[in-house]
C-alpha cells in the first residue's frame, strides 16, 4: 500500500502533545458525551445511548501522525460519526449554521474538524481495537477516528461534542490546520507541508521520550 507523502509506516503508540504525555484519565464508571454549542438543547448523553448495536461496524483504515509515521491497517469498531450526528439532530436540534464541531476528551484535549470532514463515511466513534476494547493508551472509553486527518484530530478519551458556527484551533493552537487532510500535507495552517515534515521529524524523538520515559 502506498504511504502519504512524508509517512514511515511503523508500530501504533501512544502519542500526542507533549504536555498531554502523563495524562491518562480514568474513565468514569459510567462514561457520557455532553452535547453542546450550536444546539437548541444541549444534553448529555450516555455511551451506550450513542453506540447502540444497530448502527455499529468495523472498519480497517490507517492512523498518520502529523510528525511523518504512520500505522496502517488498524482495526476498529464503534458507531459511524455520521449516523451519531443524524441521530443528535433530531435529539438536540443541531444548527443548520453549524460548520464545526469540535471534539474534547477527558483529558483536556480538543481539536476541531469541518463538519462535511467529520460526517465522512469512515469518521468512526470507536470503542474497540483490534478485537478488544479500546485500551486507557489509545483513548478509553471512547475515541475519534478520522482516517483522511492526520492523527491530532482523532481525540481520545472523547467525553463533548461541541457544534460550531466558526473554527477552534483547539490545543494544537497555531500547530493545527483547520481541516489537517493526510493527502493534501495539510501539516499546519503555517508553511508548506514538506517543510513541515523536517520540523516534525527534528522534535520526534523529544517528544516520543516524553511518552517512552514515563
Amino acid at each position: 500500500m502506498e504511504l502519504p507523502p512524508g509517512q514511515v509506516a511503523t508500530t501504533p503508540r501512544r502519542f500526542g502533545l507533549p504536555q498531554f504525555a502523563r495524562s491518562r484519565p480514568a474513565p468514569p464508571a459510567r462514561p457520557v458525551v455532553t452535547v453542546s454549542g450550536a444546539v437548541r438543547r444541549p444534553t448529555q448523553l450516555a455511551l451506550d445511548e450513542l453506540l447502540t448495536d444497530e448502527l455499529r461496524r468495523s472498519q480497517r483504515s490507517d492512523l498518520h501522525c502529523v510528525t511523518t509515521w504512520s500505522a496502517l491497517g488498524l482495526h476498529w469498531e464503534g458507531v459511524p460519526f455520521h449516523a451519531v450526528h443524524n441521530a443528535l439532530s433530531e435529539h438536540v436540534g443541531i444548527s443548520t449554521r453549524a460548520r464545526w464541531v469540535s471534539v474534547t476528551g477527558l483529558d483536556g484535549y480538543r481539536a476541531c474538524l469541518r463538519l462535511d470532514d467529520a460526517l465522512a463515511e469512515d469518521v468512526l466513534l470507536a470503542d474497540r481495537l483490534d478485537g478488544a476494547a479500546l485500551p486507557l493508551d489509545h483513548g478509553a472509553p471512547l475515541r475519534l477516528v478520522a482516517p483522511a486527518q492526520y492523527g491530532y484530530k482523532s481525540v481520545k478519551h472523547v467525553c463533548a461534542l461541541d457544534y460550531r458556527r466558526d473554527y477552534d484551533p483547539g490545543s494544537a493552537r497555531w500547530a493545527a490546520h483547520p481541516r489537517g487532510r493526510v493527502r493534501h500535507e495539510e501539516r499546519s495552517r503555517y508553511l508548506p507541508g514538506p517543510l513541515w515534515r523536517v520540523i516534525w521529524r527534528a522534535a520526534l524523538p523529544a517528544v516520543r521520550r516524553r511518552y517512552d520515559g514515563e
